[in-house]
């Protein structure tokens, strides 16, 4: 069975229970967000263990998954939060004696804040900052503007790519996909404005195609960074012919605090 037939028979499976995930909302979508935190977490503590830094799944876990659930269901102020965690994480690596204190903290901290704030701010754009349908529609939208850009990318760059795009970090990428993923990223929001998204103005889905399609291509590349410093190809095998949980949804992660920014402050007067 060819890799690319496991990548289809993936993505045609998962893909529609991601949509319905998204317009059910509420416990369906935080569960949602609480798997892609926990697991994209757990890779990047993984990932990072090539890098001999020992970071803690045993605190750091239960962190992102409390942060997740914190934003969903209010419990502490953010601050509040913030230094229970960097408390409680300090503690225990001094107790821990795994190699280098500085590493440890640095990895397990950085993949709290990281992936646990980032990935939050998906359940604000989805269940507070929008009417609850709408707020799945906004987030389908996202996915969707996420996956063309990639997928505008690639086939862009094996077609025209000449230029590299940061060939450090990622060497098959060119600025030919790059502005494809660019370009399709806008006319997929224009796309979801006709179809999913008409409450939201030409001028806010232009700007979220924006962000989707810059902002989310630095996620791509700076989760490449990571897993090139540590001399991986995948964070993981987890999902067939597509790699890990923080392989497919680097993109989202990265991006979605920004979306959820501008709707915060521009959108929501």
């Amino acid at each position: 069975m060819s890799n690319t037939f496991v990548r289809i028979l993936v993505s045609v499976i998962f893909i529609p229970l991601i949509l319905a995930i998204c317009i059910l909302g509420k416990y369906f979508f935080l569960g949602f967000a609480l798997v892609i935190g926990g697991f994209a977490f757990y890779e990047f503590i993984t990932v990072a263990k090539n890098k001999e830094a020992s970071g803690s799944h045993f605190i750091g876990l239960p962190a992102v998954l409390l942060v997740i659930l914190n934003v969903y269901f209010n419990f502490l102020e953010s601050s509040h939060l913030i230094f229970v965690i960097v408390f409680i994480a300090l503690l225990y690596e001094l107790f821990r004696d795994q190699k280098s204190a500085i590493l440890n903290l640095g990895v397990t901290l950085l993949g709290i804040f990281y992936i646990g704030f980032f990935v939050s701010s998906l359940i604000s754009v989805r269940e507070y900052f929008l009417a609850y349908q709408q707020g799945g529609f906004v987030i389908i939208s996202m996915l969707a503007t996420i996956w063309i850009c990639d997928s505008a990318a690639y086939f862009f760059g094996i077609a025209y790519g000449k230029h590299k795009l940061f060939p450090r970090v990622s060497p098959k990428k060119s600025w030919e996909g790059a502005i494809a993923g660019f370009i399709f990223s806008i006319l997929t929001m224009l796309t979801a404005k006709l179809i999913l998204v008409d409450f939201l103005s030409w001028q806010n889905v232009i700007v979220i195609g924006i962000i989707l399609g810059t902002v989310g291509q630095v996620g791509d590349l700076i989760e490449s960074l990571i897993k090139r410093d540590a001399g991986v190809k995948d964070s993981s095998n987890l999902i067939p012919g597509h790699g890990g949980v923080f392989d497919r949804f680097d993109s989202l992660i990265y991006s979605a605090p920004v979306v959820y920014l501008y709707i915060r402050y521009f959108i929501l007067q």
